[in-house]
């Protein structure tokens, strides 16, 4: 990708990654990663290998609003009682679509781990680190990169700590005919939300 034709968004998570010595290898596909589901069918991953880089508030000192930022494994939903145990934010809750883009500069669907507006509180979910590489949404709903978890925490100065709500067992025996394939949950915390 020339560096004249890399979109503005895309070349922000390079910045972000360059300032700490990383280069991340983007892929910009023809067709939506928008999803986690969708994610998972352009690069070829299991489910689990995606990240979600989702987006949750509490009320700030200022009056405001304090952004955490989330990286779920793409099956995972996050349990609000466990993250407002994690932050020790009782408020926390889910941001809109419009507080997401004006907290960190980019749109649901494409939102980085790194690369924001400003600095946030990450919290990354520890099921990523079951596999040697995840993908993570790189800026735009069309656009994403690989990366070892253990860069991906190092990269986002993230916390590493179970938040994802609890699965019955039969979810979560790969292979099992309960096995969760993203539709609906992932519909409604889609990979770069």
């Amino acid at each position: 990708m020339p560096a004249n034709d890399v979109d503005p968004a895309i070349q922000r998570v390079l910045d972000a990654a360059a300032r700490k010595g990383v280069t991340l290898p983007i892929t910009v596909f023809d067709e939506s990663t928008h999803t986690a589901d969708e994610a998972a069918r352009a690069v070829g991953a299991e489910l689990g290998q995606i990240v979600k880089s989702l987006v949750f508030v509490a009320p700030g000192d200022d009056g405001g609003l304090e952004p955490i930022l989330c990286l779920v494994s793409g099956p995972n939903r996050v349990d609000l009682a466990r993250l407002a145990a994690i932050t020790g934010e009782p408020s926390v809750r889910r941001a809109t679509a419009r507080e997401a883009h004006e907290l960190t500069g980019f749109a649901i669907g494409g939102i980085p781990p790194i690369g924001h507006r400003r600095p946030m509180r990450v919290v990354m979910d520890p099921d990523l680190g079951r596999y040697p590489v995840v993908w993570a949404a790189a800026g735009t709903s069309t656009a994403v990169f690989p990366v070892p978890p253990a860069t991906l925490r190092s990269l986002a100065n993230a916390q590493v700590t179970p938040l994802a709500e609890d699965r019955p067992a039969a979810e979560t025996q790969p292979g099992q005919p309960g096995e969760p394939s993203g539709g609906p949950q992932a519909s409604q915390q889609g990979a770069g939300a």
